[in-house]
């Protein structure tokens, strides 16, 4: 039943995934504009209009609306899943396609929050709970970010920096809450491998080979990670599923060497492999190693 209602909540937060990815991006393409405007000194309509079509597209306080059309939502076009399907992957009413990153993202969402329930490694009652449960919401910032950085290729600070916040919040409560040292240096230590590491591929490279938002990003899934061995199988993880992606795309020739490849989805991939499985990988590979 806890499976059930986990997923159903995953659902409802992968619609909300899908909202904000987009208000996110339409609000950055609309301060552009109004910085653009005021720059050239335009006229006081012109950046009022825009200002309106910002606040319109505020996080907390606008509402919802068709992508194409613009047109306000009624709530019977807002049920996760089941509206996209009633109405055929169309608006109700521009009659324009509805993408389907719409029920995909919604459904990803819920099996992720259904399968870390499942997987959870820790015990679900105190410490354990807690950490439980802000995983959820880490869960919620790494589909915003995947879906974000597929679709224009960046990591907005607006989720990383939240998300790591949150993260060095959840080590300084659980090393409180444990009363250990270990708790809280472990995880800052993960987290200096993975930001040391790619900072220095960022300066080395003048930011070529891994962009900015990763290394922001790579805070908080050091600390999310938990340990320094478990920081290194995030970046190996990260590294092999994007190898793996990468060669039948460079095997496509001088076009497929044209293709950007963002780094971020394979990172996320990684961290939430790593904390929900990293433990059971690395005793299994501990018992390989001496039988």
């Amino acid at each position: 039943m806890i499976i059930v209602v986990l997923a159903v909540f995953g659902v409802i937060f992968g619609s909300f995934v899908n909202a904000l990815v987009w208000r996110l991006h339409e609000r950055e393409e609309l301060r552009a504009q109004i910085i653009e405007l005021r720059k050239k000194k335009a006229g006081t309509q012109q950046v009022e209009a825009l200002s309106a079509k910002l606040q319109a597209l505020s996080i907390t306080t606008g509402r919802s609306m068709c992508p194409h059309c613009r047109h306000e939502l009624a709530a019977k076009d807002l049920v996760p899943l089941l509206s996209w399907l009633s109405l055929r992957g169309e608006c109700r009413y521009c009659h324009k396609p509805i993408s389907w990153q719409y029920p995909l993202v919604e459904a990803f969402t819920g099996v992720l929050f259904a399968v870390s329930y499942i997987s959870w490694p820790l015990v679900l009652h105190g410490a354990g709970l807690f950490q439980f449960m802000l995983w959820l919401i880490f869960l919620v910032g790494f589909v915003a970010l995947t879906v974000y950085d597929l679709r224009w290729f960046t990591l907005p600070d607006k989720i990383v920096l939240p998300l790591s916040g949150l993260a060095a919040i959840q080590v300084v409560v659980v090393a409180v809450w444990l009363q250990s040292f270990s708790a809280l240096w472990q995880p800052v230590a993960g987290a200096a491998i993975i930001f040391g590491l790619f900072w220095s591929l960022y300066q080395v490279s003048g930011g070529k080979w891994i962009g900015g938002g990763d290394v922001k990003l790579a805070v908080a899934l050091g600390l999310l990670a938990g340990t320094p061995l478990k920081a290194f199988l995030v970046i190996f993880f990260a590294s092999l599923l994007g190898t793996l992606v990468s060669i039948p795309i460079l095997a496509q020739g001088k076009q497929g060497l044209k293709v950007h490849i963002p780094f971020g989805p394979y990172l996320l991939a990684a961290a939430i492999i790593v904390v929900l499985y990293g433990s059971h990988i690395m005793n299994w590979y501990q018992n390989l190693l001496l039988p």
